[in-house]
């Protein structure tokens, strides 16, 4: 298998490559009688698409999606749902001479090993324009969520060394700059970073955070099918991501377990609540029904206009400096993707709670 099938209840299998025809995907185990059109996928899509910032590869692709199956008068059907974006710009002959060496940071090397040939154009499926497929998916997915009272919002926390302020953060700010940042001053020094980066031909990483709200208690597996381990996975799976932590994450290592510990009470109209949220929402691997709350870590983008040492196919050390149309920084684009990944998981975990107890069967058949 070439590990692009996602899900057991919600299933997802993306194909397609970065300089191909086209890219997709199959969504099977949607609901019939979801609302759904292709300006419902493409409000997503347009979210990631290339081209619309100063910080994002020049690439046009207008990233169209066509509905091909599972959908009929403006509703699924229950079937598997199809479905295609046509690439439209690739300029192939950009990477003609990467063909004979390995990228520093990319995936050559290691698909050549695997596979003993790969698809030099753009990367073919190690490329970030792969997560087409999963934007696309991932808007039937939060539609799902949406009509359960489930929201999930990803942001950017910081670019390099500037990261938001938590006094000066302001949801709306995230959709109106080009850094999807909740803070506008970090947005105007992180893009005068960025500038300071790109006239060198180098780039820049950062860290994406997310909150889910709306998610009830009780969702996720013991022990090998944790909730975490599977948004872990999730997360993972993107590209560029190197790294995940849930509530205090790696910070909970230095803190003592009475700093550490979400302390429970109950308020005046009897509803539970929390004290901190250093779990981010998430016990023994199971939904506490408070915010989930993780954070990605993304590193620079691979491709930069700096001479770089590597090595050739022919066994020789070379110097290369990559040409091409790249995105000086991933983060912005991965943060859709990132909501993306988080709602196919949240889908295919709350399909599966509704199979753990026999009073949630039992609900389901009698309506």
């Amino acid at each position: 298998m070439s590990g692009s099938i996602y899900g057991k209840n919600f299933v997802v299998s993306t194909w397609g490559e970065s300089h191909g025809k086209a890219l997709g995907v199959v969504v099977d185990g949607c609901p019939a009688g979801l609302p759904l059109s292709e300006e419902d996928i493409q409000k997503e899509l347009n979210r990631r698409r290339p081209g619309q910032s100063p910080f994002s590869t020049p690439r046009k692709e207008s990233d169209r999606v066509e509905i091909l199956s599972g959908v009929f008068e403006g509703k699924t059907t229950g079937t598997p749902i199809s479905l295609v974006v046509y690439n439209t710009d690739q300029r192939s002959y950009d990477y003609s001479e990467l063909a004979k060496v390995y990228r520093p940071g990319h995936a050559d090397y290691t698909y050549d090993m695997k596979y003993g040939f790969r698809d030099y154009r753009g990367g073919g499926r190690s490329s970030g324009r792969e997560t087409t497929a999963r934007v696309a998916a991932g808007a039937i997915a939060k539609k799902i969520l949406s009509s359960l009272g489930v929201r999930i919002l990803a942001y950017t926390l910081s670019i390099g060394p500037v990261e938001v302020s938590r006094e000066n953060f302001d949801e709306k700010w995230i959709y109106q700059n080009f850094l999807a940042m909740p803070d506008m001053e970090a947005a105007k020094k992180a893009e005068e970073y960025l500038y300071k980066q790109k006239e060198k031909g180098d780039s820049a990483g950062g860290i994406i955070e997310c909150l889910v709200e709306g998610l009830p208690g009780g969702v996720g597996e013991p022990v090998f099918e944790k909730l975490d381990a599977a948004l872990a996975k999730a997360i993972l799976s993107i590209g560029a991501v190197k790294g995940i932590e849930f509530g205090s994450g790696f910070q909970a290592a230095k803190m003592s377990g009475s700093q550490n510990n979400d302390s429970l009470y109950y308020d005046e109209f009897g509803n539970l609540n929390k004290l901190s949220n250093h779990s981010g929402g998430i016990a023994g691997g199971i939904s506490e029904g408070f915010p989930i709350v993780f954070r990605a870590a993304v590193k620079p983008t691979s491709s930069i206009h700096i001479p770089q040492k590597t090595v050739s196919k022919a066994g020789e050390n070379v110097e290369i400096v990559v040409e091409g149309r790249h995105d000086p920084v991933i983060v912005p684009r991965a943060v859709i993707v990132v909501e993306a990944m988080t709602a196919l998981t949240l889908v295919d975990y709350l399909f599966q709670r509704i199979l753990s107890r026999m009073d949630l069967i039992q609900k389901a058949l009698k309506e």
